[in-house]
């Protein structure tokens, strides 16, 4: 019975610090021209991010940017600030698999993983496999 109650309590302590380690991508996290911080926060057990701040937030003529080569007619309204970028990822120990990323730049979405390293984030978006991609490396907001 002892054992058992051992074998139950190290599964819950192992479960937590997984919970917790997962957690440790919450935050805000700068891109590496400096330009945006995407705000990455978790709904359910899954995590996403949005556009939570653009050095240049608005266009020539004054107005906050939109959407404007989103390929689907309906969004390119959408103002650019808050745009939702990361998308449905699950946590697999310090990386984060099976979601998207939105890049506004292009209009594309892209499938996407990412690997934490501290205060680094790295970023790939890829097409079919990873090999065909490009990665970005982010940084912690303090």
């Amino acid at each position: 019975m002892k054992k058992m109650i051992m074998v139950m309590l190290c599964i819950t302590v192992s479960v937590s610090a997984l919970a917790q380690n997962c957690d440790a991508i919450v935050g805000k996290w700068l891109n590496p021209s400096g330009e945006g911080q995407v705000q990455i926060y978790k709904k359910g057990d899954k995590f996403f991010g949005k556009l939570a701040w653009i050095k240049f937030p608005n266009d020539e003529a004054g107005k906050p940017k939109t959407d404007k080569l989103n390929p689907d007619p309906a969004l390119k309204s959408r103002p650019e600030l808050g745009l939702e970028l990361l998308q449905s990822f699950t946590c697999d120990g310090n990386t984060y698999v099976d979601g998207t990323i939105y890049d506004p730049k292009s209009g594309k979405t892209y499938s996407c993983k990412m690997t934490l390293k501290g205060d680094v984030l790295k970023i790939r978006g890829y097409i079919g496999i990873s090999l065909l991609g490009r990665t970005e490396e982010w940084t912690k907001v303090k």
